[in-house]
Formats: structure tokens, C-alpha cells, sequence
């Protein structure tokens, strides 16, 4: 017996949910445009990398196979106010093959409004390989792009051999989200 009051209590609740959902299409004229011009603004305040300058380093070098290094990365917005939100694209190469740096695992990463001149910044942090080691990529370029863009910038990565967790496309490699710089 005591099932039939826990189904009535469930049923009411659902239709209780259903009377206050606004019908669930975006048939509401006014709706549909707020929604298309709320995401387009957010594109189109979405930094650019062609209005951004980069620096790479100076660097927490690994100096040994085994060894963790840090590679700090500094971006100067040199446009007009633009905002920065989830994980820069970074990829290493050793001249044909390469493979994308895995994203820190953390917290969401903040929303970042960059002023004119404003600066942010991320870390890739790595442990360096063995020359010559089945597991480690011999990189010597280093690419970053922005999130939800194709274009990117290229960099000499001069830290010796990325170490593989499992082989050379599987990198002992993060990359953090975007934080504040500077003042």
C-alpha cells in the first residue's frame, strides 16, 4: 500500500513540473533571438591570436630526464577589450609528428575580461623524456592557438624531449587554464 502514495506524490510532481516549463521550443519569437545574439556577442568578444602577443618563458627548464619543468606563458592583449574562457590549444612537434598537450585537470576555469595591454597567462607543465626513448617526443616546435579558433602561433620548444606516459603521442604533459597577470 505504501506505493501508491509514493506514485501519486511522483505523478503530482511531475505534472507540477510541466505546468511551469514554457512549452520547450523555441517557438517564443523574442526567446530565440535573445539566445542567438546573447552566444554571437560572446563570439565576437572572444580574443583574436592575431591581437594577441605571446611570450614563451623564461622557462622552470627540466634538466634531467624524469624531471618536471614549467613553461610559463604570458599573452598581451593588443587590441580592444576581448575576453579569454577555458584552456589555451597547445601541440608539441618534432618536426612531422605531434600531438595536443592534455588539459590540467582542475577546477573550471575562470571567465577572463583582457583590458587593452591587459596580460593573462597559463603553464605547461612537462617531464622530460630520454633522446632516443621509444615513449618520449623529440619536440622542437611548440604550438598556441586560443579556444575555438584554428589559428595558431609556433614557438622553438628548446626543453628537450617531452617523456610519453604509454608512447610519444600520449605526453607526461599539462597545460592550466588561463589566469591573471600582472596588476
Amino acid at each position: 500500500m505504501r506505493a501508491l502514495p509514493i506514485a501519486v506524490v511522483a505523478a503530482a510532481a511531475a505534472l507540477t513540473l510541466t505546468a511551469c516549463d514554457s512549452g520547450g521550443s523555441n517557438s517564443d519569437s523574442d526567446g530565440g533571438k535573445k539566445a542567438s545574439t546573447a552566444s554571437s556577442a560572446a563570439a565576437s568578444t572572444a580574443c583574436k591570436i592575431d591581437q594577441i602577443g605571446i611570450q614563451v618563458g623564461p622557462a622552470n627548464a627540466a634538466p634531467a630526464a624524469g624531471d618536471t619543468g614549467n613553461v610559463p606563458v604570458t599573452l598581451t592583449n593588443k587590441g580592444a577589450e576581448c575576453t579569454l574562457q577555458g584552456f589555451p590549444a597547445v601541440k608539441v612537434l618534432d618536426g612531422g609528428t605531434g600531438t595536443d598537450v592534455p588539459e590540467e585537470k582542475s577546477a573550471t576555469p575562470p571567465k577572463l575580461t583582457l583590458a587593452a595591454s591587459g596580460t593573462a597567462s597559463f603553464t605547461i607543465t612537462y617531464v622530460r623524456g630520454t633522446a632516443g626513448d621509444g615513449k618520449s617526443l623529440a619536440a622542437t616546435t611548440l604550438k598556441i592557438g586560443l579556444p575555438g579558433a584554428a589559428t595558431t602561433q609556433s614557438f622553438k620548444w628548446s626543453y628537450g624531449p617531452l617523456a610519453g606516459k604509454t608512447g610519444p603521442t600520449d605526453p607526461n604533459a599539462s597545460v592550466s587554464s588561463f589566469q591573471p597577470a600582472g596588476d
